[in-house]
C-alpha cells in the first residue's frame, strides 16, 4: 500500500487530459456561451495564456523542487495528521484530496482579506470576460507567495504523493470548468453545484458587487462554502459585471498593466454595494 501512495498521475496522462479539457470548454464556449463578451476572445485569450506562462514557469522553479519531496518526507517519516491516524489508503487519499481543498478554500479568503495577497490576486479577479482561460491568469507573484502555504498544508494533513498528484490535476480540470462561459442547462448544473463548483456559482464569485465576490469561495468541493455559509445562488448571470470596478477599462488590464499591478500604487477597489 506504501507503493500505491508513492505513485502519481503520469505527466502524459494530466498533460493530455488538460489540454483536452481546455480545447473542448473553448469550444462550448463558443457553441453555448453563458455570458456576452466585453472584450475580443482572440486577445484576451493571448494575454491570459501569456500570464499563464510565466505563473506555470514560476511553479516549476519554485513549487516543484519544494512540494514533491516534502511528499515523499510525509510518506518516510509518517508526518501530518492523517499519518499519524494510520489509515488505509483507500481512504487517506480522499481524505487527504477534501482537506486540500478545504485548506485552499481558507487561502481563497485570504487573498481577497489580506492587503499584500489582494494586490495579486486582483489581476485574476481584473480579467473583464470570465472563461477557461481565466482560470490560468493567475499572477506569477500569488504562485509564488503560494508555496509557503502549499508546504504547510502538506506537512500539517500528511499528504502523500498520490494525494497531491490527484489533487491537482482534479483542481486544474475543475478550476477551468467552473471558470468558462459555457451555459449549463439549469437542472444539470443545479445537480452540479451540490458537489462541485459551477460556472454560474463562480461567476457571481466574480461580480464588482462586494457581498457577491465575497462569496462562493470553493475551488472544487461546494460543501466549505455551505459550511461557513457563504454560497450564493441567488444572482442571474445576465445582472453580474465581471471584473474589478477600478478597472472597468479594457485598456487598463492589456498585459502589461496586469504584470506591474501588484507593484504600483494601489487603487481601491471600488466594489458596488448590495444590490435592492
Amino acid at each position: 500500500m506504501k507503493a500505491a501512495r508513492e505513485r502519481k498521475v503520469p505527466g502524459w496522462l494530466g498533460t493530455t487530459l488538460l489540454l483536452g479539457a481546455f480545447g473542448a470548454l473553448v469550444w462550448l464556449e463558443n457553441r453555448r456561451p453563458l455570458r456576452r463578451a466585453v472584450e475580443s476572445k482572440l486577445r484576451r485569450n493571448a494575454r491570459n495564456l501569456a500570464v499563464a506562462t510565466l505563473g506555470a514557469v514560476s511553479l516549476q522553479l519554485a513549487e516543484q523542487p519544494v512540494v514533491r519531496p516534502l511528499t515523499r518526507l510525509v510518506e518516510s517519516r509518517r508526518l501530518g495528521l492523517l499519518k499519524r491516524a494510520a489509515l488505509p489508503a483507500w481512504l487517506e487519499v480522499p481524505l487527504a484530496i477534501a482537506l486540500l481543498d478545504y485548506t485552499l478554500y481558507l487561502w481563497h479568503v485570504l487573498t481577497h482579506r489580506v492587503p499584500l495577497l489582494w494586490r495579486f490576486h486582483q489581476a485574476h479577479h481584473a480579467d473583464r470576460d470570465m472563461d477557461a482561460s481565466t482560470a490560468l491568469r493567475f499572477h506569477f507573484g500569488e504562485l509564488l507567495i503560494s508555496v509557503p502555504w502549499r508546504a504547510a498544508q502538506i506537512l500539517t494533513i500528511g499528504v502523500c504523493p498520490l494525494a497531491l498528484s490527484l489533487w491537482q490535476t482534479a483542481l486544474l480540470l475543475e478550476i477551468m470548468f467552473h471558470h468558462s462561459n459555457v451555459e449549463l442547462p439549469p437542472e444539470i448544473e443545479a445537480r452540479l453545484a451540490n458537489l462541485i463548483v459551477t460556472p454560474r456559482l463562480h461567476g457571481i464569485h466574480h461580480s464588482i458587487v462586494e457581498e457577491e465576490v465575497n462569496s462562493n469561495w470553493s475551488s472544487g468541493l461546494t460543501i466549505w462554502d455551505r459550511l461557513h455559509r457563504t454560497l450564493r445562488v441567488d444572482v442571474p448571470q445576465n445582472a453580474i459585471t465581471i471584473g474589478v470596478p477600478a478597472f472597468l477599462d479594457p485598456a487598463e488590464v492589456k498585459l502589461g498593466e496586469v504584470l506591474e499591478m501588484p507593484f504600483v500604487e494601489q487603487r481601491d477597489p471600488g466594489f458596488l454595494p448590495p444590490r435592492h
